[in-house]
């Protein structure tokens, strides 16, 4: 498995109706992101994916896929991971600080920052992020 980021793509006479993102990480192979157009979703554009990731995978020599994560409110998502054979394990998500425990002055400077990023020039960022990585990262 030489080739540890791809992004796979289906298309329908030139146009792209579906397509996922997945990474290598040692023996594993997995799923990060996913799209398709509603349009064509009759055509099986996702499912086609998966398949074709599958067979990838195994020629390759992968020993696991990891479908990724669902939210548990999306249960179309998490049918659509069942049907092939998936396996389910709860993850549990700790966050510091706590949603909502941030002051007023807290959550006025980081919406200041936002703010901030959102205006700012698309070629700027890389930099500043690199400076601002040390100090806050």
């Amino acid at each position: 498995m030489s080739k540890k980021v791809q992004i796979r793509l289906a298309r329908r006479e030139g146009v792209a109706i579906a397509a996922i993102l997945t990474l290598v990480h040692r023996s594993s192979v997995v799923y990060k992101y996913g799209c398709s157009e509603a349009r064509y979703h009759n055509l099986g554009g996702m499912p086609f994916l998966f398949w074709k990731l599958i067979e990838e995978s195994k020629a390759a020599g992968a020993q696991e896929i990891d479908f990724g994560r669902s939210d548990l409110d999306n249960q179309g998502l998490i049918t659509f991971k069942d049907r092939f054979g998936t396996r389910k394990k709860l993850i549990t998500y700790i966050r510091y600080p706590e949603a909502g425990t941030l002051g007023a002055t807290s959550r006025w400077t980081v919406q200041a920052i936002r703010d901030l990023f959102s205006i700012m020039p698309d070629a700027l960022l890389p930099t500043v992020g690199r400076v601002l990585y040390r100090h806050i990262g």
